[in-house]
């Protein structure tokens, strides 16, 4: 997974939902978007990398995007797949 990709793709995210006059609303989309949109996956390689390299990675992402992602991080934690 290019994790850069991935930084890049939220960006774009949190910048349609920026132009929402409702700041607190536009937070919830940003993470609502990713939660319903991106695979458990994608989500998992996202905060890992922001855990992993937080000034690597982390400051590609635009304030309001980072914002989003941190203040609902819990909700976007996929759940942990059942032991096989």
């Amino acid at each position: 997974m290019d994790n850069q990709n991935l930084i890049d793709m939220a960006n774009r995210i949190g910048d349609f939902f920026e132009s929402m006059p409702d700041h607190e609303e536009a937070l919830t989309g940003v993470a609502e978007h990713i939660r319903r949109f991106w695979e458990p996956r994608m989500r998992r390689a996202l905060l890992s990398t922001l855990d992993e390299a937080p000034d690597a990675y982390g400051l590609a992402l635009t304030d309001f995007t980072r914002e989003a992602i941190v203040r609902y991080r819990e909700k976007l934690t996929p759940a942990e797949a059942p032991a096989v």
